[in-house]
C-alpha cells in the first residue's frame, strides 16, 4: 500500500497550526466509512489497513484532526476516527511520539465543548483513556482546564467538560482522592455542588453523577461537605429532569449504606419521597428507587422505620411487579405454543459447572450449593437481566424477611385481590408476589396453604403461558410444605401437573417447569420413590420434545432426581427407560461440545446413584472421560510452551471429566478396578492436582478420595508422589480444594494403616490450624474432624501428642452430624488417643461428654470404648468430684449419660 502520510513529524513539538496533507485524509476517510460496513471481510481488510497506517506517527495526528476539526464529515466517521484513536492510545501511549501526544491533549481540551454531543462524548472517552494510561501527573493541567471550563457561558463547553470530568470521576475515582495527585477533590466536590442548581439539566445530572462517584468510597472531600450534599440533594429532589431524579435516588440509596447516620433525622420524609419515585412515570427511576428498599431492608433502622409505610408501600411494589406492556412485546407472551421454534444460540446463557465437593450428606448442602435462584422468579432472560418487576419482587422477598408474618394483615388482602383477578397479568403479579414471601411469611402462611396450594395447582393449566410459569416457580418455593403433607391431598396432585406442565407445548413453561420440579426432588427425596416410574417416562418423553435450551435444564432435573433417590433408581425398567437417551445424547456430542457439561453432570449423578446398574455403560464413560482429561492437559501444556500459536483450553472439559469419573468410582465400587487398572487415569490425576486452577484441583481430590475407597491397590503405589502434593494444597484460602483434600487425606488414612505414619507430620499442623481457625465453613470443619480422627486411629501415638491442641473443636464440629462410617471411624480415633493422652481431654472432658452423648446407636465395640473411657475418667476423680463435674451437664445429656454408659 502506497504510505501517503508523512513518516516524519519533525523532532520538534507539532505546532497547533498542523494541518493534514489532502491526499493523507483522501486515504483515511473512505476507511473510516468503509470500517461502518456490516460486512466482515470489508472490516477485516480495513482493520489490516489500519494497522498498517499506525506504523506511521503521523496517523494519530489526522485522527485527531478528523475528530475535531473536520467538521464538513458527518459525525458516526468522526466519532468512529475517535474511537480508533482511543485504541491506539490505550495499546501504544507509551511510544507515540511527545510531540503526538501533546497535540492529541491540546485538541481534546481544545474541542472537549463540541455542540455535537456524540463528539463531545468521544472526546470524553479520549481524555478519559489518555489519563487512565498516563496517570494524571502526566497531565497536570487536565483538571484545572476542565475545571475552568465549567465556568464558560456557552453551555456546550461547560456540558462537554462535565461530561468528560464524569468519566474521569468513574475511572480514576482513587487517584482523585490521594496526596501524590494533590487531592484534587478537595477543589473539585465543591465546585460541583455549586452546578446542582444549573438552569441546564444535563449539567446538573452530569454534576450530581460525578459527586455520586465518591459515596461508596467515602472520600474525605465529600465527607467533610456530607450535609451540603444531602441539602443539595433534597433540593433536586422533584426535579422534572428523569436523568437526574434518577442520580438523586442513587445517591440515596449509597448514602443509606454509608452515612445512614445523616439520614436517619429526615428518614420519614425519604420513605415518602422513595415511595413517589418508585411510581415513577420514567422505569429507569422507578429501579433506582426500588433499590432503595433493598438497601433499607439491611438497616437495623428499617422495621421501625418502615412499619407505618407499609400500608402504601406493599401496594406499589405488588403494582410494580406487573409485566408492562413492552415486557410482554419482549417476552412474546402471546405466543402461546412455540415449542416447535428452533433456539437461537444467543438466548442460551452460558454454563459454568460447578466443581464436585465431598461433604457428609447429613449435614445438608455443601457451602456454595445452589441456592433458590431468586432469577427463578420470572425467567426474563430476554429483558434486561435486573428490571422494575425483579427488583419489586426482590425487595417483598427481603421485607418479608424483616417483618415476617407482620407483612401479612397488609398483603393479604391485596393478594386476595390480585390472584383472582379477570385480568391475568394482575393475576400473574399475585402469584409472584405469594412465591416472593414464601421464605419470610411462611409460618403465618401455613394456615392458608391448605386452601391457596390447590388453586396454584389449578392455576397450572391457565390458558396464559406465563402465568403457568410463574405458577411452577411459586409452587417450587412451597414444596418443602407439600412434601410434609399427606401424598394423596398436595404432593401426588402437584407432581402430576408439574410433570404435564414439562411436557408444556411452552418452551418458557417447559423451562419453569423443569427447575420447579428439580426443587420438589430436593425436598422429597425417596418420597418420589413409589412414582418413578411415572417420572422418568415423562422426562424421557421430553427428551424428543425439546430445543437444545431446555434439554441442558432437563439433563438438570434428571441428575437432581438421582442425587434424591439413589439406589432406588437401580432397576432393570428404570435403567432402561433413562440411560438409552442419555447414551444417545453422550454418542452425538463432540468432544469440543459445551453441552457435554450438563450432560456429564446428569450422568455423574446416574452413575452414582445406579451403582452395579451403571456397568454396561461404564467403559465407554470411563474412556471417554479419561480422553477428555488427557486432552485437556495436552493442550494446557502446548498453550504454556507457546501461548502466541495455540489457545488456552477450556478446563472445564477437564473438570467435568473428573467430577463423572468420581461418580463413576463412587457408584462402581470395585467394579471400576478393571478399568483402572488398564488406563494412565493415576498418572493423568498426579498432574490434575497440581493444576493452576482451583476448581481442577478441587475436582481432582474428590476423585483421588473416590479411588481410594473403590481401588486402593492403584492409588498405593503413587501415595508417596501424591502426599505432599496434598498437604500444599490443606490452605482454607481455597476452601472447597482444602475440603477435598482433607477429605482424601483421611479416607487415604484408612486404608494405609500405620503406613500413614510418615506423612502424619506434614499433614496434621496445616489440619489443627484450619479446626481452630474462625469462620471456617461447617463441611470443612466436619471433614477436618473426620480425617484428625482418622489419622488418630491409624498412628494414635504420633496424633495424640497433640490432642489438647484441636479436641473442644473436634468434639462441637462433630456433634452435630448423624451416626455414618465416616463419623464411627473418627470417634474410634478419639478413643485411641485419649487412651495415649488422657491428660490431652481432661481440662475438657465435657466437651468429649457432650459428642459421645450425639450418638443414636453406636455400634456395640464403639459404645464400648465410650463406656470405658468415662468410667476410667469418674473413677480416677472420685465419685464426690464426678458428683460435681456432672452438675453443670444439661439436664438432658446427664440423664443420656447415666441410662447408656452408667455414669
Amino acid at each position: 500500500m502506497k504510505k501517503i502520510l508523512s513518516e516524519k513529524t519533525g523532532s520538534c513539538m507539532v505546532r497547533m497550526d498542523w494541518q493534514p496533507a489532502p491526499e493523507g485524509l483522501a486515504q483515511i476517510i473512505p476507511l473510516l466509512k468503509e470500517s461502518q460496513s456490516p460486512d466482515t471481510i470489508i472490516q477485516r481488510e480495513v482493520q489490516q489497513k489500519l494497522e498498517e497506517l499506525n506504523k506511521i506517527p503521523d496517523f494519530n495526528n489526522y485522527l485527531i484532526y478528523v475528530l475535531t476539526k473536520l467538521t464538513t464529515q458527518d459525525e458516526p466517521t468522526r466519532s468512529l476516527s475517535g474511537l480508533i484513536l482511543k485504541n491506539n492510545v490505550k495499546a501504544h501511549m507509551n511510544t507515540l511520539p511527545p510531540e503526538v501526544l501533546y497535540f492529541i491533549k491540546a485538541e481534546c481540551l481544545r474541542a472537549v465543548g463540541d455542540p455535537s454531543p456524540l463528539i463531545s462524548a468521544t472526546i470524553g472517552i479520549l481524555i478519559t483513556t489518555i489519563a487512565t494510561r498516563g496517570g494524571l501527573l502526566a497531565w497536570p493541567e487536565l483538571l484545572p482546564t476542565l475545571c475552568n471550563l465549567l465556568d464558560d457561558t456557552n453551555t456546550s463547553v461547560v456540558e462537554g467538560s462535565f461530561g468528560a470530568l464524569k468519566k474521569i470521576c468513574e475511572d480514576l475515582a482513587e487517584q482523585l482522592d490521594t496526596d501524590n495527585e494533590n487531592r484534587p477533590l478537595n477543589f473539585m466536590i465543591p465546585k460541583f455542588l455549586t452546578f446542582f442548581k444549573h438552569e441546564s439539566s444535563t449539567i446538573r445530572s452530569h454534576a450530581i453523577a460525578c459527586v455520586n462517584q465518591f459515596i461508596i468510597g467515602r472520600s474525605q472531600a465529600l465527607m467533610t461537605h456530607i450535609d451540603q450534599f444531602i441539602e443539595a440533594l433534597f433540593y433536586r429532589a422533584s426535579d422534572d429532569n428523569a436523568e437526574v431524579r434518577k442520580n438523586v435516588c442513587r445517591a440515596i440509596v449509597m448514602l443509606l449504606e454509608v452515612r445512614l447516620d445523616r439520614l436517619v433525622p429526615h428518614m420519614d420524609n425519604i420513605i415518602k419521597y422513595m415511595l413517589e419515585r418508585t411510581q415513577d412515570s420514567d422505569e429507569g427511576v422507578a429501579l433506582e428507587a426500588c433499590e432503595f428498599w433493598l438497601s433499607l431492608a439491611e438497616q437495623p433502622i428499617c422495621r421501625e422505620a418502615l412499619q407505618p409505610h407499609l400500608p402504601r408501600l406493599v401496594p406499589v411494589l405488588v403494582r410494580s411487579m406487573k409485566y408492562s406492556e413492552i415486557d410482554i412485546i419482549l417476552l412474546k407472551g402471546d405466543v402461546e405454543e412455540d415449542e416447535m421454534i428452533p433456539d437461537r444460540e444467543e438466548d442460551i446463557r452460558p454454563r459454568f459447572h460447578r466443581s464436585r465437593s465431598h461433604h457428609l450428606s447429613p449435614s445438608g448442602p455443601a457451602p456454595g450449593g445452589e441456592e433458590d435462584d431468586e432469577d427463578g422468579m420470572d425467567d426474563d432472560s430476554t429483558l434486561s437481566d435486573w428490571n422494575l418487576r425483579k427488583c419489586s419482587a426482590a425487595a417483598l422477598d427481603v421485607l418479608a424477611n424483616v417483618f415476617m408474618n407482620d407483612l401479612l394483615p397488609v398483603l393479604l388482602p391485596i393478594l386476595k385481590e390480585t390472584l383472582f383477578h379477570d385480568e391475568w397479568e394482575i393475576k400473574e403479579s399475585g402469584i409472584l408476589a405469594l412465591g416472593a414471601i414464601a421464605e419470610g411469611c411462611m409460618g403465618g402462611m401455613i394456615q392458608h396453604l391448605p386452601e391457596l396450594i390447590p388453586f396454584l395447582i389449578n392455576c397450572l393449566s391457565n390458558p396464559k403461558a406465563l402465568v403457568r410459569s410463574i405458577t411452577c416457580w411459586t409452587l417450587s418455593r412451597y414444596s418443602h410444605w407439600v412434601c410434609q403433607q399427606p401424598h394423596d391431598q398436595y404432593l401426588k396432585p402437584l407432581m402430576s401437573e408439574l410433570l404435564k406442565r414439562i411436557l408444556d407445548p411452552n418452551k418458557r413453561v417447559q423451562e419453569a417447569a423443569c427447575s420447579a420440579f428439580a426443587t420438589l426432588e430436593e425436598e422429597a427425596c425417596t418420597e418420589l420413590v413409589p412414582y418413578l416410574g411415572f417420572i422418568l417416562e415423562t422426562l424421557v418423553y421430553a427428551f424428543n420434545k425439546y430445543q437444545h435450551k431446555n434439554l441442558l435444564i432437563l439433563y438438570d432435573a434428571i441428575g437432581t432426581l438421582a442425587d434424591s433417590v439413589g439406589v432406588h433408581l437401580n432397576k432393570p425398567e428404570y435403567i432402561n427407560l433413562i440411560m438409552p437417551p442419555l447414551i444417545q445424547k453422550w454418542n452425538m456430542l463432540k468432544d469440543e461440545d459445551k453441552d457435554l457439561f450438563p450432560l456429564l453432570e446428569c450422568l455423574s449423578s446416574v452413575a452414582t446413584a445406579l451403582q452395579d446398574g451403571f456397568l454396561p455403560y461404564c467403559d465407554n464413560v470411563f474412556k471417554r472421560c479419561v480422553s477428555l482429561v488427557e486432552q485437556t492437559l495436552n493442550q494446557n501444556v502446548a498453550y504454556l510452551q507457546n501461548q502466541q500459536q495455540f489457545d488456552q483450553p477450556d478446563k472445564d472439559f477437564m473438570i467435568v471429566a473428573l467430577d463423572l469419573l468420581s461418580g463413576l468410582a463412587e457408584g462402581l465400587k470395585s467394579h471400576i478396578e478393571g478399568l483402572v487398572s488398564s488406563s494412565n487415569l493415576i498418572l493423568l490425576l498426579y498432574s490434575c492436582i497440581q493444576d493452576s486452577m482451583p476448581e481442577v484441583r478441587q475436582s481432582s481430590f474428590a476423585l483421588l478420595g473416590d479411588l481410594t475407597k473403590a481401588c486402593f491397590m492403584h492409588v498405593h503405589q503413587c501415595i508417596p508422589q501424591f502426599m505432599p502434593v496434598l498437604a500444599q494444597n490443606l490452605n482454607p484460602e481455597y476452601i472447597s480444594v482444602c475440603n477435598n483434600a482433607t477429605w482424601a487425606a483421611g479416607e487415604i488414612s484408612v486404608k494405609l494403616e500405620g503406613d500413614m505414619a510418615p506423612y502424619i507430620q506434614y499433614l496434621l499442623p496445616p489440619l489443627i490450624q484450619i479446626i481452630n481457625r474462625p469462620n471456617t465453613p461447617k463441611t470443612l470443619l466436619e471433614n477436618t474432624a473426620i480425617t484428625i480422627g482418622r489419622m488418630g486411629l491409624v498412628c494414635p501415638q504420633l496424633v495424640a501428642p497433640d490432642l489438647k491442641l484441636f479436641i473442644v473443636p473436634w468434639c462441637t464440629s462433630l456433634r452435630n452430624i448423624r451416626d455414618n462410617d465416616e463419623k464411627d471411624s473418627a470417634f474410634r480415633g478419639i478413643c485411641q488417643m485419649i487412651t495415649v493422652n488422657p491428660q490431652g481431654v481432661i481440662e475438657n472432658f465435657i466437651f468429649f461428654c457432650d459428642a459421645v452423648a450425639s450418638w443414636n446407636n453406636p455400634k456395640p465395640d464403639l459404645k464400648e470404648m465410650f463406656a470405658r473411657i468415662l468410667n476410667g475418667f469418674k473413677n480416677q476423680v472420685g465419685e464426690p468430684a464426678w458428683a460435681d463435674f456432672s452438675q453443670q451437664f444439661p439436664a438432658a445429656l446427664k440423664e443420656l449419660l447415666r441410662a447408656n454408659y452408667g455414669v
